[in-house]
């Protein structure tokens, strides 16, 4: 039995299939999983800096981060130093969200889940090696990240060891919204085992 959702316009009165939904909502994951793509692929795509929320003391902690790539069943991967406030933070509760947005589009997505670590040293070694050499010199300051200068030209490098550190974000809910008229959309999808369930919101 296939059921109809009925749309009501000024002028008009038509009807989707819930096949016709779920294909139509089917086609906004696959435009997010574009735009994340895009965001590491394309320097200058507005989805390659996200903002990423931790818990610290019970209160939210953000930082812009850098996406690198966008892994199977939309899993999020960054990189950071080891000595970060960002990685104790996850340490303790490793409860994030990620938000992007991209002004031309006037798109938000927003990405809640549980931050991993990455273990496998073969896999760090490929991550390291792929960082160009002037980039790596922000996972080889002397002191920790946070540790109060007097000049930001004090700071000072070790050529012999590196804090390099991998983190991927595993997706539970991912929200999408577009600002348009005459009315904004905003779509949930919700990780359940064998894919994501989705839901329309309120904008």
């Amino acid at each position: 039995m296939i059921s109809v959702i009925w749309v009501l316009s000024q002028d008009t009165c038509y009807f989707f299939s819930t096949f016709e939904q779920k294909a139509m909502e089917q086609r906004y994951l696959e435009d997010i999983k574009a735009e994340l793509i895009n965001g590491y692929a394309k320097k200058r795509h507005p989805f390659r800096y996200f903002t990423l929320a931790t818990v610290h003391k019970k209160a939210p902690r953000q930082r812009t981060v850098v996406l690198r790539k966008l892994l199977p069943d939309f899993n999020l991967l960054f990189f950071t130093d080891l000595r970060s406030q960002k990685v104790e933070d996850i340490k303790n509760n490793n409860t994030v969200s990620a938000l992007f947005y991209h002004p031309k589009k006037l798109i938000q997505v927003k990405v809640d889940g549980k931050a991993q670590f990455v273990e496998d040293k073969h896999t760090l070694k490929t991550y390291w090696n792929n960082i160009p050499e002037h980039s790596r010199k922000d996972y080889i300051t002397a002191s920790a990240p946070g540790t109060p200068i007097a000049n930001p030209d004090h700071t000072s490098y070790n050529l012999e060891q590196h804090h390099f550190c991998a983190i991927h974000i595993v997706p539970t809910t991912i929200e999408y919204l577009q600002l348009k008229r005459p009315n904004h959309l905003r779509l949930k999808f919700s990780k359940q085992e064998g894919g994501w369930q989705d839901q329309f919101l309120v904008p």
